[in-house]
């Protein structure tokens, strides 16, 4: 099982993102729109280096998409209060329904993902899966000679 573990991870990413553009789509939404939606809602006032950074995208692929969804009524750009070139991203006021439909969408998957396991396996699933995302962000631990590769 141990070294399945990485295979696993993806797997069930790649058909959790499947489960999830679907349901975008039945908002009438890309699953990379909805991306970028759900993380501008939740780290409001994100500048879009950050969110590039977030999802894992070139910069100039989510100014585009910015760009797009901004026209669209989803999200604005704000300028910084304390960089007068950077400007800052906010879901627009009229997203709000939209968000809140996204996100039932994201509880119902997980839900499903879910289904069969008990409470107690989940909350223990859960703190594992934090401490595996922290461990991943410590560069550290993947440095030669790291903790993590002896």
């Amino acid at each position: 099982m141990e070294g399945n573990l990485g295979f696993y991870f993806g797997d069930i990413a790649r058909l959790a993102r499947k489960r999830f553009d679907a349901a975008a789509r039945a908002d009438g939404l890309t699953g990379a729109q909805w991306r970028v939606l759900m993380v501008i809602a939740r780290n409001s006032g994100i500048n879009q280096g950050q969110l590039a950074d977030r999802l894992d995208v070139e910069p100039i692929t989510v100014c585009r998409m910015i760009d797009r969804m901004e026209h669209s009524g989803l999200v604005e750009r704000r300028p910084s209060p304390t960089d007068r070139r950077a400007r800052l991203l906010f879901a627009a006021a009229d997203a709000d329904s939209l968000i809140a439909r996204i996100d039932a969408h994201g509880r119902r998957i997980v839900e499903a993902m879910t289904h069969n396991v008990a409470p107690e396996d989940r909350a223990r699933l859960t703190g594992l899966l934090e401490t595996i995302r922290a461990n991943m962000l410590d560069d550290a631990l993947f440095l030669p000679g790291g903790r993590a590769l002896g």
